[in-house]
């Protein structure tokens, strides 16, 4: 596996603060592409074969992962925190978390919640909401936080605590969704034989995915693509029972066939199926609940061609 995968899923980045993940793939598009392009929101691409009279093709990970804000330092010293994107709070409890503070180092904390035996009013143990828990820093008190360099509204990451399994064959840590598409954006600029392509092509990160598609509506907009390919992570139907159509690790990329929002085209359906077929490349199905950034492409200018 090339460096940058792992690099990537390292940096912080919540939903509006990527710049740290930006850079970082700035100075790689750089060296991998004739052009990087950015928007206003902060996704950036790298384009090759720009003089090419053939479709414009775009293909796009998302920069940002999910995590929380400061969003309060009590007396005590401790931090109220807003969740950024889809986070489960049931998993939150007891995590290890990273303030970002606007030198760009970490203030390491740990969530924690009322014990069992100071609840009152008749409520459970069960956490609900990110309202029912906090972020311990080990500050004596509200001055004590400030001094430390907390400040409302900066980003708080989950500790990467990034392994490798026993077997060697799988990876533990935060941010795959969608550092891998990130990365692997980088890894297409790489790899690709220009001699034989016949597109213009832009590879690279949208931000804001997490809060709504809103990097990819700027993006698309600016870069005016015919196809766009959205490559985004999936839950694994191995691991839990699920409603969906989905994969299990190891089996091989996932076509998603179907999201509430976006319906993937069936000639880039085919030509996915048959190239991999073609090549010895495994692949599997996917019926996803959820969405990708190919729902806010699909409806840019006239329309794009997605999958």
């Amino acid at each position: 596996m090339k460096k940058y995968y792992q690099d990537l899923v390292n940096l912080p980045g919540v939903s509006g603060q990527e710049k740290y993940v930006r850079n970082y793939m700035r100075s790689h598009l750089q060296k991998l592409s004739d052009e990087v392009v950015e928007d206003n929101l902060g996704s950036i691409f790298g384009g090759i074969n720009l003089d090419s009279d053939g479709p414009t093709v775009m293909i796009a990970g998302h920069m940002d992962e999910v995590g929380a804000i400061v969003k309060e330092i009590t007396k005590s010293g401790v931090i109220k925190l807003i969740p950024i994107g889809g986070v489960n709070p049931v998993v939150v409890i007891s995590q290890h978390m990273n303030v970002v503070i606007d030198d760009g180092t970490f203030v390491p904390g740990v969530i924690g919640a009322k014990p069992p035996h100071l609840l009152r009013d008749g409520k459970t143990a069960q956490v609900s909401s990110f309202d029912d828990f906090f972020l311990d820093i080990g500050a004596d008190n509200y001055d004590h936080a400030k001094e430390l360099g907390i400040k409302i509204g900066q980003q708080v990451v989950f500790e990467n605590n990034y392994k490798v399994s026993k077997d060697g064959k799988k990876i533990f840590s935060k941010a795959w969704d969608d550092r891998f598409g990130s990365a692997m954006a980088l890894d297409i600029l790489e790899s690709v034989d220009r001699k034989d392509l016949k597109c213009r092509l832009f590879a690279g990160a949208n931000v804001q995915e997490e809060v709504g598609l809103r990097g990819a509506t700027t993006s698309s907009f600016k870069l005016q693509p015919d196809l766009f390919i959205a490559v985004d992570c999936s839950p694994c139907s191995d691991t839990f029972e699920a409603s969906e159509v989905g994969g299990t690790l190891g089996s091989g990329f996932m076509v998603r066939f179907y999201d509430p929002r976006a319906l993937i085209h069936q000639g880039m359906k085919k030509f996915i199926e048959e190239t991999a077929e073609k090549n010895n490349i495994k692949f599997q199905y996917y019926n996803s609940m959820g969405g990708t950034d190919a729902a806010a492409v699909q409806l840019s200018r006239e329309g794009v061609l997605v999958c």
